[in-house]
């Protein structure tokens, strides 16, 4: 995705969208992380 496209779909994203992207981001790094160090849920 070129920087364009991504700056066009930024702009026109509203705040929670934004706030649920980074949510959900954050939610599947911390799941990559506990997948990687082998924690059980």
């Amino acid at each position: 995705m070129s920087p364009a496209v991504g700056a066009f779909l930024f702009s026109h994203m509203s705040g929670a969208d934004f706030f649920g992207l980074i949510v959900s981001v954050l939610v599947c790094a911390y799941l990559l992380y506990a997948l990687l160090r082998g924690e059980k849920f």
